[in-house]
């Protein structure tokens, strides 16, 4: 398959065989930011290219911010699997993926520099424009797949991406230490209530008043987003609270 690049911003172009018509989408409404987790974005983008790989994305950035578009912006790449959001399944047909070239958290996990930053905030920045999506419609591969996925991680800078209108976001209460917070197999009020928050905003969880695995996943997958300052699964004083101010938010941006 051979293609134009969709964004100007793209330096290379190399096809992905893993590539479809999007299912009942004509345009895509999320953008889903990854981490590779390979030593080299050569690498990734060669196995990504694969038909044996079974994945494929959109785009690739390397450390430097250079960007390599894989799959046309038309079609359904095969990046987010067993995936939900806002009560879609079918995340493949309704997002655009971005790889961005990063180890990850079985190699040592660095920081993300900041040029590969700018070139993921200048392409994201493309993209929400000239695909007409919301701000709030950018999110981690953690988001959609909180029971499998980690990416990009809680080093990834949302905060930066959201002063450039990409993404939500809010100012995290401070975490304190000796607030350790309630885990796995607590009950009650505050958990169904931070539940009920969750599943507002967006992540697949249900309403059952108690802390399961299912819900330590999601509130994990908040943190890493959210709350990075300490990623460990628990309801905790800071998390609900960032959680609370988080959803306010959301419901103003909707009423207003």
């Amino acid at each position: 398959m051979t293609f134009t690049a969709d964004s100007k911003l793209a330096a290379n172009v190399h096809a992905a065989a893993n590539v479809e018509p999007r299912h009942g989408v004509k345009r895509p409404s999320l953008l889903i930011l990854h981490y590779t987790g390979m030593s080299s974005a050569a690498k990734a983008i060669d196995w990504l290219a694969r038909e044996e790989s079974r994945v494929s994305c959109h785009y690739v950035i390397d450390e430097a911010g250079t960007i390599t578009q894989m799959v046309p912006e038309r079609l359904r790449a095969w990046h987010a699997g067993v995936s939900f959001w806002r009560g879609e399944r079918d995340i493949n047909s309704h997002s655009i993926g971005i790889e961005i070239q990063n180890p990850g958290h079985e190699h040592g996990y660095p920081a993300f520099p900041p040029r590969q930053m700018a070139a993921v905030i200048t392409l994201g920045k493309d993209i929400v424009a000239r695909n007409a999506m919301r701000s709030d419609g950018v999110l981690a591969h953690s988001d959609v797949a909180p029971a499998r996925k980690v990416d990009p991680g809680e080093k990834f800078k949302w905060a930066e991406l959201a002063h450039h209108g990409l993404g939500e976001w809010v100012r995290a209460s401070p975490v304190k230490p000796e607030d350790a917070g309630l885990g796995t197999g607590a009950t009650g009020e505050t958990v169904q209530s931070a539940q009920e928050m969750l599943a507002a905003y967006g992540y697949e969880i249900a309403a059952t008043g108690t802390l399961d695995a299912a819900t330590s996943k999601v509130l994990r997958a908040f943190q890493l987003h959210f709350r990075p300052r300490r990623v460990d699964g628990r309801l905790d004083r800071s998390t609900l609270l960032t959680l609370t101010r988080l959803v306010n938010a959301a419901q103003r941006l909707k009423t207003a």
